[in-house]
Formats: structure tokens, C-alpha cells, sequence
């Protein structure tokens, strides 16, 4: 189903939003084809085209432009409709509430700016300077603003901007751990919003700064390409053995929440070091030199090993990842040590005639050894 450009042709059915009444009405139907226009802060077009056996699901919607903008994130929605409805009727109602939720929702595409708007717009990207704008839309209501750390790294902030600019504040999107909240006051212009920024990049310089030593220094199994938001990473420790470290992004040097992953017999020595140990912690050094020395190990080096000595397929589905997520349920077997993904194994063990479950735990075998498996569904352990 296609949204195009509606050509000249014949009006037929005009309503007004957010009534929409003439919506229920049932188009004209010249040999398959039905005409309808909606109405509302200007033309609003659309077409229902039938084939010859005036069946839906065949059917094709045409609209202008603007309505295909709006309309843009609901095609699914309005191909789902097409193929469940049982005639032309019902879909014109479901049509109208689509539309509705649709409007409503892009109301900014049809509030007219003032010509203020604009001017002071212009004058505050001026004032800030053009080197740090990265991106401006052709309506001038998304404007995207680059800034470089004291690290060198680098950073968005995208600004969506309302009619009511500069009265009211624009909705500020960064890629942060934390919530950023802008102090905003009506004499306020872009540049107050890219010196707030700046300040945010540098309370988050130690956080960053930790997470850039692991990233560089060890083999980071998830996220695969984490983002300036991700507080998360799960280190190789060896074969089919690792670390989940959550990083508390406003106190980056205290000790993290840490998260074995392994098997019992891998797993259980290094958090009886990590407890014995704790009490070492020194927040005057880096979160990783910390982790090697309350877990008593040297991570695997980026310069002598490879991933693939650590990213072990799944032994179900054959895989390395799943869904974004790589194998986190191990064997317990010192012989075996096979790893799984958990949804691999819940469905394995959920379909074995042996295996039997209370709660969310299943008790059964491992595929490749047999030995007795427990595993618990919410918590991803074995």
C-alpha cells in the first residue's frame, strides 16, 4: 500500500476536523475506484482505490504530501485495517480514527509560525554560530547542535522546536545516561540551551572516561556498539565467563553492581574474591585497575586475543546473537560448557518430555551432556 501524490480529479465528500463526520459516509464508487476528501487547517486529500473485485485488501490509499507526512508512521496500521475490515464502510471508520490519533498527535505540522518565530530563530543560530550547528530541517523546527568534550569527544543535542519559540522551550534530545534538564526563562535563546550542554558533558567526563578504558582496553561482549547512554558492559573474563558491571553514572569511581555470568564453578571463585576484596576499593584509581584487582585477574587483552575466542555460538540455535543479545547460560559442566542463549534454552527444555517446571523455573537437561539444568526464566542464571 502506497502513498502518493494525488493528481487533479474529482472532490467528492468534504468534512471539516476534528468531526470528520462525512468519514462514515460511503464514497462514490465509479468502475472501482472511490473518491474522498478530508478537510482541516487546508486540503487534506485522500483516495481509496479499489480494484475490479472490490476487495480491501487489494485496495491502494493516494493522499497529498502533507497527509503522507502525516499518515507516515500509521501504514501499518492502515494496511492492518484494510486487510480485517469487512467492507468499505467499517474502514472509513477506522479511517477517521486514525486520522484523529494522527493529527492530534502532529499538531505542530499545522500551527502557522509567526514571522517572529523565524527571525529570532535565525538571530539566535547566528549569535551561537553556524560551526556548531550540525543539521537544520527545511521547516526550521528541528535544529541540531554539535559540541566537542574536553576529551575530545563528540556530542549531539537536538532541539525540537515549538511555535511558541522563544516564549516556551524547545524539547531537548541528547544521547546522556541521566536526564538533562534545561533552566529555561523567555529572554533564554539557543545559546543559554549549548552552555548548559557543555556543562552536562563535562559532569559526565569521569563516567565516560571509565567507560572508554573498557571499551579500549578489554573485549566488551554487550552492548555490541554501545551508545553514550549505555551504563551497562559485560567484559570477557575467559572461556564462556564474564562480568555484567552497571556503572552509577554520577559517582562513575565507586564500585559498580557486578553480575557474574558463567558457570557455578567458574563464576563462584571470583565472587568470593570480589566480597573478600571489597573493602580495597580506591575510587582515586580507574574502574577497571579496580576490577582487576578485587577480582585478582588480568582481563583479556585486545592486542593478543580475538572476540571470537570469547563470542561462543549458541549450541541450539547456532547463533551468536539473538535479538541483539548474545549467550549468557553456560553448562555448569567442566566438561561441557556449552553456552545457550536463555530463550534458546527455556523453548528447548519447555519441549522436552522430561523436563518439568514450577514458577518460572524448568528443571531438565543440558542438550549436549545431559546433565541436570536449572533454569530460572527472570533472572538469567543458570
Amino acid at each position: 500500500m502506497g502513498f502518493l501524490a494525488e493528481p487533479p480529479g474529482v472532490r467528492i465528500g468534504e468534512c471539516c476536523f476534528p468531526a470528520l463526520r462525512d468519514l462514515a459516509a460511503v464514497p462514490r464508487v465509479c468502475p472501482g475506484s472511490g473518491f474522498l476528501l478530508a478537510c482541516w487547517a487546508g486540503d487534506f486529500h485522500i483516495r481509496i482505490l479499489l480494484p475490479v473485485d472490490l476487495q480491501l485488501k487489494n485496495a491502494r490509499i493516494e493522499c497529498s504530501w502533507r497527509l503522507k507526512k502525516i499518515l507516515h508512521g500509521y501504514r501499518h496500521i492502515l494496511k492492518q485495517r484494510l486487510h480485517s475490515c469487512p467492507d468499505l464502510v467499517s474502514f472509513m471508520v477506522e479511517l477517521k480514527t486514525v486520522l484523529e490519533i494522527a493529527l492530534k498527535n502532529t499538531q505542530d505540522l499545522h500551527i502557522p509560525r509567526p514571522p517572529e518565530y523565524y527571525s529570532c530563530l535565525v538571530r539566535d543560530l547566528e549569535i551561537l554560530g553556524w560551526n556548531r550547528v550540525a543539521y537544520v530541517d527545511t521547516g526550521l523546527t528541528t535544529v541540531k547542535l554539535k559540541a566537542e568534550d574536553s576529551c575530545g569527544r563528540q556530542h549531539l543535542i537536538t532541539l525540537k522546536l515549538n511555535a511558541k519559540y522563544p516564549t516556551e522551550p524547545p524539547d531537548c534530545l541528547v544521547d546522556f545516561p541521566v536526564p538533562f534538564a534545561v533552566s529555561w526563562m523567555p529572554q533564554n535563546s539557543l545559546i543559554d540551551i549549548y552552555n548548559q550542554f557543555l556543562a552536562a558533558l563535562e559532569s559526565l567526563k569521569e563516567f565516560w572516561d571509565a567507560l572508554d578504558e573498557i571499551d579500549g582496553k578489554t573485549w566488551v561482549l554487550e552492548p555490541e556498539n554501545p551508545t553514550r547512554s549505555a551504563t551497562t558492559r559485560r567484559i570477557a573474563i575467559g572461556n564462556n565467563v564474564s562480568v555484567n558491571v552497571e556503572v552509577d553514572p554520577r559517582h562513575p569511581n565507586m564500585l559498580p553492581e557486578c553480575y557474574f555470568l558463567g558457570a557455578d564453578h567458574e563464576v563462584n571463585p571470583l565472587r568470593t574474591k570480589l566480597n573478600n576484596n571489597m573493602h580495597l576499593w580506591d575510587p582515586e584509581i580507574s574502574l577497571l585497575q579496580n576490577l582487576r584487582e578485587l577480582l585478582e585477574i588480568d582481563f583479556p587483552s585486545r592486542a593478543v586475543l580475538e572476540k571470537s575466542d570469547f563470542a561462543k555460538d549458541c549450541g541450539i540455535c547456532y547463533a551468536y546473537r539473538l535479538d541483539g543479545s548474545a549467550p549468557d547460560q553456560v553448562c555448569d559442566d567442566p566438561r561441557c560448557g556449552q553456552p545457550f542463549h536463555q530463550a534458546c534454552l527455556y523453548e528447548w527444555l519447555q519441549g522436552l518430555p522430561t523436563s518439568r517446571q514450577s514458577f518460572n523455573v524448568i528443571f531438565g537437561e543440558c542438550p549436549y551432556c545431559n546433565k541436570p539444568l536449572t533454569l530460572k526464566s527472570s533472572m538469567k542464571k543458570l
